[in-house]
């Protein structure tokens, strides 16, 4: 891993700037993962397989987006000015990565949907009170009786520390 990471360092300085490179890395990489988790809270239908799938689907796109991005980051000869203009790589490179995650995003949720309803679904009794589709009385009465005013208290001054921070640093 040290190897690599110095391999890549290039590429790093070759950015406009550290915290641009590492969000548009982040946006590459975090939507499968946004995608599995979020479908594995509120969606009882998914299964293991829609879970890989859209795990190596949407790690094959940002991969493949950071693989478009590199010669034109590192300026390597014959990538100065970027891909010939119009074409397929300059249209991939030219999408801002944000609106890029967001395509990531829909083609990963997409894969989960489509592989999870072309395979079987997972059988209830394993996924019982794992998702809020499964929850059951049970479950929500042990939740309700788990809180008290301390709990309350506790998230009122939480969400009021964050709401200072945020008037304090808006500018």
């Amino acid at each position: 891993m040290v190897i690599i990471a110095m391999l890549w360092i290039p590429v790093v300085q070759g950015a406009n700037s550290l915290y641009d490179y590492l969000q548009s890395v982040q946006g590459y990489l975090a939507p499968p993962i946004f995608v599995v988790f979020f479908f594995g809270v509120f969606w009882k239908r998914l299964n293991a397989t829609g879970c890989l799938y859209t795990m190596v689907v949407g790690f094959a796109l940002g991969l493949f987006r950071m693989l478009v991005d590199t010669p034109v980051t590192m300026k390597l000869k014959g990538f100065e000015h970027g891909y010939p203009q119009g074409s397929f790589l300059w249209i991939i490179n030219n999408i801002n990565f944000q609106y890029f995650s967001i395509i990531i995003t829909l083609v990963s949720a997409l894969v989960m949907v489509g592989v999870s309803y072309a395979t079987p679904a997972p059988q209830y009794e394993r996924i019982k009170s794992l998702t809020f589709g499964t929850t059951t009385d049970e479950d929500r009465s042990k939740t309700s009786a788990s809180w008290g005013w301390q709990e309350a208290l506790a998230s009122v001054f939480i969400l009021l520390c964050i709401l200072g921070a945020y008037i304090y640093f808006r500018g």
